[in-house]
């Protein structure tokens, strides 16, 4: 028999719809296997919560809160933007984090991100290896952007794609209204640094039953200025209007973010935001025509209210996934989904090496991306069709969502002294 150790589960970068759905899904398991995993502790605010020993008794949350986490948004234990360097570089990090696996007898890491958390997990792996410490780290996959290796698909994605679809195809429906005597060409950034899996799904609005002028600005595709003013005009002679779909990520001809503001993150990304304007301004200067924009911004990730179906369920599964896995013996692995089929839509769990998902990014195939680089091919469609699929609404309560706020009650502190970031 297994000795009985603790898990630590946490949250990390930019929090989806569903990424509460994976976290119901590792404590929901890790409770049916009390044989072999003691408490379930969460770390408030990512791996920092692992540092500075801020740990969360999820223990103290009854069944029926933590079971609503299933349909509530963002992070239930507060996320975090910090990159653990090398060993080398950040000993006392990682020997501070051996101090309080030991001092909270934590033998089970799940890690919860994107590409940087995958990164994070590894080097946990490797920590226990270096030390001698026994620590089995998965990391459970999260990411709006879509971009991690391995995986079909990232849970996150499917929701965030689905809030664009449907916010692309309602807002053109309105400026169709109003392009008569008023706006022509409405714009809507999307999120997406270097993939454009978000700003592809705005395609998805237009319908071959239900034709619409939509064309999408990609980061996969140099943005040309003179390609694209002709072809809005062109929209907007035949239609009246049309709507552009622009990722936040798209760059120039010179490889430069169109909307890069010379700030950087914590993971030390540029920080992007406010492409919409500059592609609004380069239609008024190009084309005089009148114009909105806006910005999805924190709404598309956040919007559990029209989550897909597919998502949530995915969510979920690699949540529970991975603490099965663990309890399996595997160290630095991720759950990921494989694509049986795309109809009927299967899919099951397998599983990754996080040696080939830390620090890689998945790109839109150019076949998934139209001839003329403004929109997306039947091939792109056939891949996303099933992701948005389906509806999770959660429970309302006079008019809006009943989501949960969990109590976070602190583990009492073990360790002497206050760490220092």
């Amino acid at each position: 028999m297994a000795k009985k150790v603790n898990a630590f589960y946490a949250q990390s970068g930019g929090v989806t719809a569903v990424i509460n759905a994976s976290a119901c899904g590792v404590i929901e398991t890790a409770r049916r296997h009390k044989d072999r995993i003691g408490k379930v502790f969460a770390g408030r605010n990512g791996i920092i919560g692992a540092l500075t020993e801020d740990l969360i008794d999820t223990g103290r949350e009854s069944e029926q809160a933590i079971a609503a986490l299933r349909y509530t948004p963002s992070g239930a234990f507060g996320s975090c933007r910090f990159k653990l360097k090398g060993l080398e570089e950040s000993r006392a990090q990682y020997e501070r984090l051996i101090e309080v696996f030991k001092a909270h007898d934590i033998g089970y890491f799940f890690y919860n991100g994107g590409g940087d958390s995958a990164d994070t997990c590894l080097k946990i792996s490797q920590l226990g290896e270096a030390t001698g410490y026994p620590i089995q780290a998965i990391h459970v996959p999260k990411t709006v952007d879509n971009d991690l290796p391995v995986t079909d698909n990232c849970p996150g994605f499917g929701s965030v794609a689905k809030y664009i679809a449907v916010s692309t195809l309602e807002a053109t429906f309105d400026v169709a209204s109003m392009s008569k005597t008023s706006t022509k060409v409405f714009v809507l950034e999307v999120m997406g640094r270097h993939a454009g899996w978000i700003a592809a799904a705005g395609a998805m609005a237009s319908t071959k039953a239900r034709e619409l002028p939509i064309l999408v600005l990609f980061p996969e595709i140099p943005f040309d200025r003179s390609k694209f003013l002709a072809r809005v005009d062109a929209l907007v002679k035949s239609h009246g209007y049309c709507t552009v779909v622009v990722s936040e990520g798209v760059k120039g001809a010179d490889g430069k973010f169109l909307s890069d503001q010379g700030l950087r993150d914590a993971f030390g990304h540029a920080q992007l935001g406010g492409v919409a304007p500059v592609i609004a301004s380069i239609v008024k200067d190009g084309l005089d025509l009148k114009y909105h924009w806006g910005v999805a911004d924190y709404l598309q990730r956040a919007a559990r209210h029209i989550a897909s179906k597919t998502d949530v369920a995915q969510a979920y599964a690699v949540g529970k996934a991975a603490v099965e896995l663990a309890l399996k013996g595997r160290n630095s692995v991720m759950p990921a989904i494989r694509r049986v089929s795309d109809r009927p839509y299967k899919w099951k769990i397998e599983v990754a090496e996080l040696k080939d998902v830390a620090n890689k990014e998945k790109f839109m195939p150019r076949d998934f991306i139209g001839e003329d680089g403004f929109g997306i091919t039947e091939r792109c469609r056939r891949y996303l069709a099933p992701l948005i699929t389906g509806e999770d609404y959660p429970p309302y309560e006079n008019g809006l969502p009943a989501y949960v706020r969990l109590r976070n009650v602190a583990v009492p502190r073990k360790l002497a002294g206050e760490f220092r970031l």
